[in-house]
């Protein structure tokens, strides 16, 4: 077995895309994030230049004893405790990348992905440093191969155009702050997905981001929709203010966007957060059906 670590995207996906094309479903976050730096990258956009991390990000190819590539990870994530994400792979890949980072001062204070490689991951991070683990999120990685549309609420779907950028940025911090209401937790703004206006802004250029807008042109809903990566797309954030929340604009929404995704040849997936019922119960509704669970882990130093 055998760490193989990158700092480009273009020769990580060189290397692993074999894996990714076999399951590109469970590998959508690592794919997505990967080919969207490197695009990034190629478009002169140095965004990591900005987060100010104490390392250089990294994706991690993990080779059996043939050399074929048979788990992957990244460290990419521009927030702190700047986590992880990990498909699933060995104990002993894991426990392995676990001291590689230990070894070369590289503290790890996030784990997110598969279980239940992430938990031995944080666990080893945890015994070298001298910390403990705790569970921040318990996660569902949902696919759908047909949907059940609802019925259509008044207005029309339309993609978020540059003029929208300000109220997507918004809503994308609001997401993440009502999430964690949602699922009975105390907001935690160090969590989540960190968005800048010129993340929003290539989001939006790239008409992966989506709005509901009323018969009296009101925006009161957006969903975000990936550009498919290896032919899976992926649907989130999903947020309605609460004042228009209870007319079925994000059930309908996600259902059109799973429907013309499908339409297309595409494989749709999203995740939710097991502690939230009400969205877990919507998208087994439209269609979607559970693929594997995975975590999002916290290590702090003792």
């Amino acid at each position: 077995m055998e760490l193989e670590f990158f700092t480009d995207p273009a020769a990580f996906l060189a290397a692993a895309g074999d894996l990714l094309a076999a399951e590109p479903v469970l590998g959508t976050v690592i794919a997505g994030v990967s080919d969207r730096t490197a695009r990034e990258i190629a478009d002169g956009f140095g965004s990591w230049t900005e987060v100010g991390a104490p390392f250089d990000r990294w994706w991690l190819a993990v080779r059996d004893e043939a050399g074929k590539v048979v788990s992957v990870s990244m460290r990419t994530a521009p927030f702190k405790p700047y986590p992880i994400f990990c498909l699933p792979m060995s104990d002993e890949a894991a426990r392995a990348l676990a001291r590689a980072l230990h070894e070369r001062g590289e503290f790890l204070g996030g784990a997110n992905g598969a279980l239940p490689a992430v938990e031995v991951i944080a666990d080893q991070t945890a015994r070298l440093a001298g910390g403990t683990t705790e569970v921040r999120h318990s996660i569902r990685l949902w696919e759908a191969t047909e949907v059940t549309m609802p019925a259509a609420p008044p207005g029309r779907l339309r993609r978020a155009v540059e003029a929208d950028a300000a109220l997507v940025l918004e809503w994308f911090t609001a997401f993440h702050v009502e999430a964690d209401e949602q699922a009975g937790r105390e907001p935690d703004p160090t969590s989540g997905e960190h968005n800048t206006i010129d993340s929003v802004l290539l989001r939006i250029r790239e008409g992966a981001e989506w709005l509901w807008e009323t018969p009296s042109g009101e925006v009161v809903h957006l969903t975000g929709c990936s550009l498919p990566s290896y032919g899976v797309s992926r649907v989130g954030p999903v947020f309605t203010p609460r004042e228009h929340r209870g007319a079925g604009i994000a059930s309908y929404v996600v259902g059109e966007l799973t429907r013309l995704g499908l339409e297309a040849g595409d494989r749709m997936c999203l995740f939710t957060d097991r502690a939230n019922p009400t969205s877990n119960k919507i998208y087994e509704s439209l269609g979607y059906r559970p693929v594997v669970d995975m975590a999002h882990l916290r290590i702090d130093l003792g």
